[in-house]
């Protein structure tokens, strides 16, 4: 199969537009249109994305008191937990072809993320570990952090292919400048109308603004996550 690969990228998107774009690129992999995407994205209104299930039900009362507070409500189809939306955050969907005769390995899979956006930061002089964030919103063990505090959270899906083999959706949120006292308060209104007493706060996190000098624009960052997985790519 000839290699197929594609890049797209929205400074300023809603987010039922980004995730229509994804689930429609995710279609394109399946079918052997394309080989990979990397998708890159930040929104232009700050919406919480609510996954899927009974234990986030679509209340009025929660659709009410968002709205009240500034922010748009979101339900997705798949899993997880509630995760804030903001200019500031920089999204990265990379969809691609698992390796055929490879068992699906979702350890590696994450570490190849967890790698590519090393080296974005690593770009910018930045060290960043990868571990769990104890009171983080979406917490998860690969997500990376500077100091102990969380500034990607990262997701997998694997998905099967036409014809047989599979494909993965791997995701990451970036806080680039968003502040981390105002994206967690419409987490926790959701938690408290949900019926869930985690307790998340805003000072785990950390967006990668507090760590430069520099302050890079979306397109120069967006170039540099695409940079990273180029370099990534040829290693391998």
């Amino acid at each position: 199969m000839v290699a197929k690969n594609k890049l797209i990228r929205f400074t300023a998107t809603e987010v039922a537009d980004a995730f229509e774009k994804e689930d429609d690129l995710i279609k394109q992999v399946q079918s052997n249109q394309l080989s990979q995407v990397l998708l890159l994205w930040q929104v232009k209104s700050p919406t919480l994305v609510l996954p899927a299930g009974k234990k986030w039900p679509v209340s009025n009362e929660l659709e009410h008191a968002l709205n009240t507070s500034g922010w748009k409500l979101f339900s997705r189809k798949t899993g997880g937990a509630p995760v804030p939306q903001v200019p500031g955050i920089i999204n990265l969907s990379h969809i691609y072809h698992w390796p055929e005769g490879e068992p699906y390995n979702i350890k590696k899979a994450y570490l190849d993320l967890c790698a590519i956006l090393t080296v974005f930061f690593e770009q910018l002089g930045v060290k960043v570990d990868v571990h769990a964030t104890p009171y983080s919103y979406c917490d998860g063990e690969y997500n990376l952090n500077i100091g102990g505090q969380k500034v990607v959270g990262t997701a997998q899906r694997v998905l099967l292919k036409k014809g047989g083999g599979q494909v993965v959706l791997s995701q990451a949120c970036i806080l680039i400048d968003a502040d981390v006292e105002k994206i967690v308060e419409p987490v926790r209104l959701c938690n408290h109308l949900c019926g869930h007493d985690d307790d998340i706060r805003g000072d785990v996190h950390t967006p990668l603004f507090h760590h430069i000098s520099d302050r890079p624009s979306v397109d120069s960052l967006f170039q540099q996550l695409t940079s990273a997985f180029l370099t990534h790519a040829k290693t391998e």
